[in-house]
């Protein structure tokens, strides 16, 4: 030793610090080893390329270089489906939005049966939405959009399970047309308000002239009836002033029937 020219104190500092170092790298790689795995997440391990399962949550070890990890959550996302110009079934053009909740049941399936899929699942919605959307008209894209929407939904879910994907709701945002439709519908619903209009006048007027119809038949079977009707009639028109009266020369006196209708009006 004396002839490197190091004392033996020296030497012994020399191990100390080369042992602090490596106990610095020992602790930085059991750290780095040691995951924290959330009670939504799963994390899917790879030792090797080959596939380990899935681990959590709690703690995990996943060894340096030699294993690689992948977190799933499990918790429900939503994907927003962008708006899709389609051509309904009765060549309407619509622009029309919806959003997918989903959750994912099997991470493993997750991770190997598909790359990436939230993509997966955001394009698949694209286009089984333009699908559905395009096999129905118009009328029935505004009245029966719940049932629209659980046939997306079915088709969706079908075809994610394979994925381990659960695709839980999808509902359609918005459904907008061109300014030409909608002054046509605008038209359209005018005549509809105006029909139901027209047929509730109608059933009034047949209402009233069915009654008209039982008064008739009533008073021709009760002349008195008929004679305090008229009495009351007289009265009603009394109440009206600067106005002439025109009758028959073969009828009541009409100064015995103005005296009653004016004593009625002073009481």
């Amino acid at each position: 030793m004396y002839l490197l020219g190091l004392h033996p104190l020296q030497m012994g500092l020399g191990s100390l610090i080369g042992l602090f170092f490596l106990i610095i790298i020992v602790l930085i790689i059991f750290r780095s080893s040691i995951r924290t795995i959330k009670e939504y997440e799963r994390a899917i391990i790879f030792r090797l390329g080959r596939l380990m399962g899935a681990k959590g949550p709690g703690l995990i070890v996943v060894l340096p270089i030699i294993d690689k990890a992948r977190i799933v959550d499990l918790r429900v996302m939503t994907l927003d489906v962008p708006k899709q110009q389609i051509i309904t079934r009765d060549n309407v053009t619509v622009d029309v939005d919806a959003v997918v909740y989903l959750r994912v049941f099997d991470p493993v399936a997750a991770v190997m049966h598909v790359q990436d899929y939230i993509d997966a699942t955001a394009y698949l919605s694209q286009t089984t939405l333009r699908d559905i959307v395009g096999q129905v008209e118009f009328d029935d894209l505004l009245s029966r959009r719940e049932e629209i929407n659980k046939r997306i939904q079915g088709i969706l879910d079908e075809e994610t399970d394979s994925w381990g994907i659960k695709v839980t709701t999808v509902a359609i945002k918005d459904v907008s047309i061109p300014e030409s439709m909608q002054r046509a519908i605008a038209k359209q619903a005018e005549a509809e308000r105006e029909k139901r209009s027209r047929i509730i006048m109608a059933a009034g007027e047949l209402a009233a002239a069915e009654k008209m119809t039982q008064a008739a038949v009533f008073y021709s079977k009760n002349p008195i009836a008929l004679r305090l009707r008229e009495l009351q009639t007289w009265v009603e028109i009394s109440r009206e002033k600067n106005m002439i009266v025109v009758t028959d020369s073969g009828g009541q006196s009409l100064g015995t029937l103005l005296a009653i209708a004016k004593g009625e009006k002073d009481k």
